[in-house]
């Protein structure tokens, strides 16, 4: 049984705090770079490698602790991830893992 405070569960009050902690967090960062002019290059470069950086971190664990249909969807998204686009990778890997986790695997 779920515990409450003021009348919501304590996994709503997390979810509640998750977005209030993400906005804060993205409307700080727009009111920083606002008054940022320039960009240095340096700074260019290290928030560009952010998005791999958190697929990486996205990735990495059902690859290393994953079983056999999360190893396989894995490697099969990351060869379909080079020659097709992302929403199509991740439909094929999506109906992949649904699949394969069916079977047993």
């Amino acid at each position: 049984m779920s515990e409450t405070f003021l009348g919501l569960s304590t996994n709503v009050w997390i979810i509640l705090a998750g977005a209030v902690v993400t906005y804060i967090t993205r409307f700080g960062g727009h009111i920083l770079f606002a008054r940022i002019k320039n960009i240095p290059p340096r700074l260019n470069v290290a928030l560009n490698a952010v998005p791999a950086a958190v697929i990486t971190t996205l990735v990495a664990p059902g690859l290393v602790q994953g079983g056999v249909a999360e190893v396989i969807t894995l490697i099969t998204c990351i060869i379909i991830g080079l020659r097709l686009p992302m929403m199509v990778m991740f439909l094929i890997g999506w109906v992949m893992i649904v699949s394969l986790r069916s079977f047993g695997l």
